[in-house]
């Protein structure tokens, strides 16, 4: 069992990865108590090498929805500084595989970690929107994250969380516990090759619109599962357009 962990994460030290394990066996008693978690097409996520996970950001419950979703491996990722200013939160964040990084100032030392960590054979998360949605619907990709999967050379792989936002807006300081049901979903896997092919415009706007696509269909399977319910119609429904620069 301890060969496959360090099979499926390279590099990484035991103890950091039967921590995250840890870590993650609470949060999957977490949200499958509070949130009866959905997980579709894990089959899909690539068992070995550097992986670059593209998912919507709905709340703060979305990296511990899909890390739970990727049940068979460990899961780095890029957060938002000022995330890691408690002592104790940061000790777990960094303990967990997160890398900081300062959005507004370019944050080009991140990067480089981020890419290293990628071309070492770890798997990486990152929400290319570049901050939560104000109302669930799929915000347009930011053009720097194109700098991740242009000089990682790895796959990316789509993904989708719906029902986050309802359980947890960026409106509301704490999430909902009750009444919230949430599901994670994951795309095919997409060859470096084939997105250095498209470039960076049309390669994230082919991103972003599998990413929603997945969204669209977990948030109908929701909306089917919980009779009409949720999660509550919205902004989330419409089926965002994307377009490649001229």
């Amino acid at each position: 069992m301890l060969s496959g962990l360090r099979r499926c994460d390279s590099g990484e030290p035991l103890r950091t990865i039967l921590f995250y394990r840890l870590c993650r066996f609470l949060c999957l008693v977490y949200v499958t108590l509070f949130y009866r978690l959905k997980v579709i097409g894990r089959d899909r996520v690539p068992m070995t090498g550097g992986l670059l996970v593209v998912a919507n950001h709905q709340s703060h419950l979305d990296p511990v929805l899909i890390g739970v979703g990727l049940d068979r491996r460990n899961m780095a990722s890029l957060a938002r500084s000022g995330l890691f200013k408690n002592i104790l939160f940061g000790l777990i964040l960094r303990g967990v595989g997160s890398i900081p990084i300062r959005q507004e100032e370019g944050d080009a030392a991140a990067i480089r970690t981020a890419i290293g960590e990628l071309k070492k054979g770890r798997l990486m998360l990152i929400f290319p929107e570049g901050s939560r949605s104000p109302d669930g619907a799929l915000r347009e990709f930011k053009r720097g994250a194109w700098l991740l999967m242009s000089r990682s050379g790895c796959d990316v792989l789509p993904a989708a969380v719906e029902g986050a936002f309802d359980a947890w807006p960026r409106s509301r300081k704490f999430p909902g516990l009750f009444g919230h049901r949430c599901a994670v979903m994951f795309g095919q896997p997409v060859k470096a090759g084939d997105l250095k092919t498209l470039g960076p415009d049309a390669g994230l706007a082919m991103l972003a619109e599998r990413v929603d696509d997945l969204r669209l269909t977990l948030r109908e399977q929701l909306r089917r599962s919980s009779g009409g319910r949720r999660p509550a119609p919205g902004a989330g429904d419409g089926r965002a357009t994307f377009q490649a620069n001229a």
